[in-house]
């Protein structure tokens, strides 16, 4: 599609042909060279690169260091690795060593950082930081990549702004010369988001989130077969610090009852609503539920159960509260669902567990996309560049100016302390937004008072069916058409809702042909679910 073409058609019909709808880089320049990597290496003889890793470790960070390392030498580069993050770097020594091209090899698979990471204390004082000036100008090492949170990402642009001022007090007290100082005389630093949080602005997905969500739904669905055994309650504490993206996102894939975060908090009244909700669903005859407590949540509402399940699910994130501040923690949801329905409830922390262990592809891949993207923008620095960050804007690898991304993810804070819980989900951004939306739609017991009365007035009658050879995620992609569809109003032909919700099988043919001819065929339309199946049916009516 051509330039002219494509604009015309974007202001046509802008939902269908924007490419980045989902995107967190919601404003903002953007730029990328992802796939216009030189076909002949050696063009960037004599630049010097180092990366390190700093803050909390992610699966993934290797994926990462391999990519920057080996673009950084088929560049022609010189490149360093600097051991334990920025205490490595005021410390010098043998913690600065450099890389080859063996050095980063069978690292791919591996969780956590080869390199280390570790906090500094004396990073954060400008004697330290000057220290560290100083042991990059002995390696000559003038750009840097930085893969870490948003604390260390402000560090490094510290560091950068401060770099000439530093410089001359190096030079002012004989630790280097004047050539020295001529030969390094600009810092340039590009940043990649390596966090199971997601809790950066600015990125579709951080290096180690998708990892971190295996190990969350891997721990959920051991979980439900006991729990659906003896008919049990699980709160499950996840990790997040202020984010709730890993415990929405895990609820929304489990079928949670229940979730916490610290974006949306229940109302005060929440105990109330949760067990009745969790009273209600045992008596439809379900076994358990799992409710989820993200790191860091606060309270606002309950939640409900399904039909027919053995068990709940209840998610606390880490740092949850409800609408007046107060800390959620799982140890008191537990004590509010045993005091009221009296009910066998357990709690499970996973703790360290969704941080460690083997990187998913996913987030392999996106390191070496990431690194990649990082030594390229970094070559292409000239003294005048802002620092950058490499995000994730869709389904490529964009630079983002650094300091933006972090000035919107500390509004974010901002926004919850002055409990503005619509503005700080906006700017979680678009993903995080409809994620909480379609949650919502999903785990109600049953359609609105207001749809039922609706269901028989005429409106949509729409089928789905799965073509094909069987993969996975195609019963998710099915829940979600079917409720979407009964939520907005619209109907099915009750055997075939029936069949969509109890078995979640591929229909046949000829149950299919036999419903054509017996609905409206003006208004019947078929759709193969996907996983987007929710945006499916928003596009079937614009």
């Amino acid at each position: 599609m051509s330039i002219d073409v494509y604009e015309s058609s974007l202001k046509t019909n802008p939902q269908i042909f924007r490419l980045r709808t989902q995107s967190t880089v919601d404003d903002g320049p953007v730029f990328s060279r992802e796939g216009n990597i030189p076909k002949e290496g050696g063009q960037a003889k004599g630049k010097v690169i180092a990366v390190f890793t700093s803050g909390g470790d992610s699966q993934g960070m290797n994926a990462a260091v391999r990519a920057v390392v080996r673009m950084g030498l088929y560049l022609g580069c010189r490149v360093y690795f600097i051991k334990e993050g920025y205490q490595g770097m005021v410390d010098g020594g043998d913690h600065i060593i450099e890389a080859s091209w063996v050095s980063v090899s069978g690292i791919i698979h591996q969780g956590g950082t080869v390199i280390g990471s570790a906090r500094c204390a004396d990073f954060r004082d400008r004697a330290g930081r000057l220290k560290a000036a100083l042991n990059l100008i002995e390696h000559d090492i003038t750009n840097l990549v930085v893969i870490g949170g948003d604390g260390s990402l402000t560090g490094a642009n510290l560091f950068r702004q401060e770099w000439s001022s530093l410089l001359d007090e190096l030079l002012t007290t004989a630790k280097i010369t004047a050539e020295k100082k001529e030969l390094c005389s600009h810092l340039h630093i590009v940043g990649m988001v390596g966090s199971i949080d997601n809790d950066f602005c600015g990125t579709d997905m951080t290096i180690g989130t998708d990892s971190a969500l295996h190990r969350i739904i891997e721990s959920i669905d051991a979980i439900v077969t006991t729990a659906s055994s003896h008919q049990r309650t699980f709160i499950l504490e996840v990790m997040g610090r202020h984010c709730g993206y890993l415990a929405l996102v895990a609820a929304l894939a489990s079928e949670a009852d229940f979730v916490f975060i610290p974006e949306w908090p229940p109302e005060v009244e929440w105990p109330l609503r949760l067990c009745k909700k969790i009273e209600q669903e045992r008596r439809m005859g379900k076994r358990l539920n799992i409710i989820i407590v993200a790191e860091g949540a606060i309270d606002r509402e309950g939640k409900e159960r399904r039909m027919g399940k053995r068990l709940n699910i209840i998610i606390v994130a880490e740092g949850a509260i409800d609408r007046e501040g107060k800390v959620v923690t799982a140890e008191m949801v537990k004590d509010v669902i045993v005091k009221s329905t009296g009910q066998d409830t357990r709690i499970t922390v996973l703790g360290h567990v969704q941080r460690g262990g083997s990187p998913s592809a996913f987030d392999r891949i996106l390191g070496c996309r990431m690194g990649a993207e990082a030594v390229l923008a970094l070559l292409e620095a000239t003294p005048e560049s802002e620092a950058c960050v490499v995000s994730l804007d869709g389904n490529q690898a964009v630079r983002v100016p650094l300091m933006q991304c972090v000035e919107k993810t500390k509004s974010v804070a901002a926004a919850m302390k002055e409990t503005k819980w619509e503005q700080a989900v906006k700017l979680r951004g678009r993903s995080f937004e409809r994620n909480l939306e379609t949650y919502k739609m999903l785990t109600r017991i049953r359609p609105p008072k207001s749809v039922s009365d609706e269901h028989s007035s005429g409106g949509y009658r729409l089928a789905v069916m799965h073509a094909g050879a069987p993969c996975c995620g195609m019963n998710a992609a099915v829940r979600s058409f079917v409720r979407n569809v009964i939520f907005r109003g619209d109907t099915a032909e009750f055997e075939l809702e029936l069949i969509l919700l109890e078995t979640e099988v591929e229909l046949k043919l000829e149950i299919l042909f036999k419903k054509s001819f017996e609905l409206d065929l003006e208004k019947l339309n078929l759709t193969i679910a996907n996983i987007n199946s929710a945006n499916s049916i928003k596009h079937l009516f614009t």
